[in-house]
């Protein structure tokens, strides 16, 4: 099953030039870079702490959480009221408690994430830009832009606030539509029409490094490579670190969350097999 994987904090956004560019090419590269194994993982906090995996597609409206899958509500809450598959499901005052504070929690922590999501991608493709521009050139970094553009206008399709609706897609559907196989082909166009020129240019800042041997120049340009990496790591710092902020936040928010969730399907059997979220935390060393 194909999964969502976006990871946000310390290690995804501070890296140095050499590991940032191949974090862009492998973005721009492969539509598989939001694709895995081992479930639909949304990891934050510091060095991955804690790995929230959805299982459904989310919907907020005021008042209303609705949880879906393939297009199809699973099950919902509106007005008080829970509905699964369609039926409406008596409940009592303590139930209803539950129901009515579930929804609100995950209302509430939806556009948090969503949030964290953007300004994770804003970081990243502003770093993968400031590396590959001065590498590469402005032609080729008016590309690589462009690849980004792209990335991100494919990310608002599954993550986004229209409104007072915020959406959050994490299922393989959701997925599969909005990075398949039209996605695949839009990049390796995009590649193929850049490849050329980019690797004239890529050669071009080899050989004009200082020095007489090849050597030399390989040396000159790993320093410059470092230089550049330093200047990006200076400039993006002070909003990694408040990124890294708000993961932490947000991993402590959904420990409770995934604790409420417990409590609910425990005393509203109707929902056991509607697990919104697995809560996975790492032992700290």
């Amino acid at each position: 099953m194909k999964k969502l994987t976006t990871s946000l904090g310390l290690n995804g956004t501070r890296l140095n030039v050499l590991g940032l560019t191949a974090l862009g090419l492998t973005t721009l590269l492969s539509s598989n870079v939001w694709a895995g194994d081992k479930g639909n993982q949304i990891s934050f906090g510091d060095d991955n702490q804690c790995q929230v995996s959805l299982n459904y597609d989310v919907a907020v409206e005021p008042r209303k959480l609705v949880i879906s899958e393939a297009q199809k509500e699973v099950y919902r809450i509106e007005q008080g009221k829970l509905y699964v598959e369609g039926n409406e499901v008596e409940l009592d005052s303590e139930q209803q408690q539950l129901v009515n504070q579930y929804a609100a929690d995950v209302s509430k922590q939806l556009p948090e994430v969503i949030d964290l999501v953007h300004d994770a991608v804003d970081i990243a493709s502003t770093a993968v830009s400031m590396a590959l521009t001065p590498l590469l050139g402005d032609a080729a970094g008016a590309k690589i832009d462009a690849m980004m553009a792209s990335l991100s206008e494919r990310i608002d399709t599954v993550a986004y606030q229209h409104g007072d609706r915020f959406y959050l897609g994490a299922t393989e559907s959701s997925l599969e539509e909005t990075f398949g196989k039209e996605f695949e082909q839009e990049m390796e166009q995009l590649v193929q029409s850049s490849i050329g020129s980019m690797m004239m240019s890529l050669g071009s800042e080899m050989m004009s490094g200082d020095g007489d041997s090849f050597e030399e120049k390989m040396q000159s340009f790993s320093a410059k490579m470092e230089k550049v990496g330093e200047d990006i790591e200076t400039q993006i710092e002070q909003q990694a670190d408040e990124l890294d902020e708000r993961a932490n936040l947000l991993c402590d928010n959904f420990q409770q969350l995934a604790a409420l969730e417990q409590q609910l399907h425990q005393q509203v059997p109707q929902l056991n097999k509607y697990p919104l979220m697995n809560l996975q935390q790492q032992q700290l060393k």
